[in-house]
């Protein structure tokens, strides 16, 4: 190994949500993939109400956690981008329902009248609703329970709120640990393929050799994700989720695995760009279709 390779470059992330879900960029740490690129991960999570997107404009972030509707909503405002989504982390919708009884044979028409915990908003609440549209059920006959974000709606449900509550794992599965709760559903397999969740950053970023660095390491981790017992990433995600078991966290990825959530491929597809485009077009969410090298480019070599 050159001598280059010993001096750690350090590489700012932040993600939008922290959660199991994001295993493909996690790892990247927890794994040391990125250290074996020579590259020293800093990451952070943007504080509630502020957009990721704002740490790439600012310069405090190289790469972020985000989703393709953020271009939407950026292109419907008018914006013109300087960011661009690059590479896929979730290729299917990752949130679980679960209920306060076990319900083998809980099927979607049950929600029809029940009070639900749900995001009152945003991306979850629109794949939420298609996924409803999917199932053949009145999204409008839900009685909706908005409490506020990931934190609230958990503490809510354990405090006896609601008949079924909308999470993302390791949450669940450590409510189902606990007893205070039963997984019936899981949200993605409703609605199917994706671009769920995906890399941005800066255009011009994407040209530096820290980018072709972190590509390196981004890829080796999707397939690791794929090839590694789901117990193994957890004993080496633990230090990253220190309220949640280490059992309720292999289980959740063990799910993640199995929903093919994580495709070893990083490219964001076309087929899965336009399938977000057709949910958000099914809410009233999409003011134009736009071509995918509009909010996209490929990933790095």
């Amino acid at each position: 190994m050159s001598r280059e390779r010993h001096i750690m470059q350090d590489i700012q992330i932040q993600f939008t949500l922290f959660s199991a879900f994001y295993s493909p960029l996690i790892s990247t740490m927890s794994g040391g993939f990125l250290e074996a690129e020579g590259l020293n991960p800093k990451w952070s999570v943007a504080p509630v109400g502020v957009s990721a997107m704002d740490a790439l404009k600012n310069g405090s972030a190289h790469v972020v956690q985000s989703a393709l509707s953020q271009g939407f909503a950026a292109l419907g405002r008018g914006e013109t981008l300087e960011t661009t989504h690059f590479a896929q982390i979730n290729e299917m919708d990752g949130f679980f329902l679960t209920a306060r009884e076990p319900d083998p044979d809980f099927n979607w028409k049950k929600l029809e009248g029940a009070e639900v915990v749900l995001f009152g908003g945003g991306q979850p609440l629109i794949m939420f609703k298609y996924a409803c549209h999917k199932a053949g059920i009145d999204f409008d006959k839900i009685k909706a329970i908005n409490v506020g974000g990931a934190a609230a709606m958990d503490k809510a449900f354990r405090s006896g709120q609601g008949q079924y509550v909308q999470q993302q794992g390791p949450y669940p599965q450590q409510l189902e640990e606990e007893g205070g709760g039963h997984i019936v559903a899981e949200v993605g397999r409703q609605i199917g393929k994706c671009g769920f969740s995906s890399l941005a950053a800066r255009k011009d970023w994407l040209e530096t050799d820290m980018a072709h660095a972190f590509m390196r390491a981004y890829r080796k981790t999707r397939a690791y994700l794929n090839e590694t017992p789901a117990a193994d990433i957890a004993r080496a995600e633990k230090d990253y989720f220190p309220d949640i078991s280490e059992a309720a966290l292999t289980r959740c990825i063990a799910t993640y695995q199995k929903l093919g959530c994580w495709p070893p491929h990083a490219e964001i597809t076309q087929e899965a760009y336009e399938a977000t485009m057709d949910i958000f077009a099914y809410n009233g969410a999409l003011q134009a279709r736009y071509s995918y090298d509009r909010i996209c480019s490929p990933p790095p070599d």
